[in-house]
């Protein structure tokens, strides 16, 4: 054996201590990689019945708005209604009421003016 075979047999032991001391990280690795692997697995299941959880939430909740906006209009509709209604009433009744309010309050004063006021004692 010579100086150059024994040369290769310690470069050989040294590359093979080597590769065993990067064997150790990449086996953790892979490890690694293997419980992401099921992490993804176990999210992917269970965000599926969540995520059609929320769609039949959201769709029940937009029928719901549209009850709300058709109950809205419907009252927006009735409060335009008695709006008109008091207008109609304050235009054909109001004016004719504020006369006959003003002329018998006249009158009430004529006959109070009429009547002889009563004298001291």
């Amino acid at each position: 054996m010579t100086g150059g075979d024994i040369a290769g047999l310690i470069a050989a032991g040294v590359f093979a201590v080597l590769v065993g001391l990067l064997a150790v990280p990449l086996v953790k690795l892979g490890r690694v990689f293997d419980e992401t692997r099921d992490a993804i697995h176990d999210l992917s299941t269970n965000v599926t019945p969540l995520l059609e959880e929320a769609t039949t939430t959201i769709s029940e909740t937009n029928k719901q708005l549209a009850r709300v906006d058709t109950i809205t209009s419907g009252i927006a509709e009735a409060t335009g209604n008695v709006t008109s209604l008091i207008a109609l009433f304050a235009a054909t009744l109001g004016g004719p009421l504020i006369r006959l309010a003003g002329f018998s309050a006249a009158v009430r004063a004529a006959i109070n003016g009429l009547r002889p006021t009563p004298r001291s004692k």
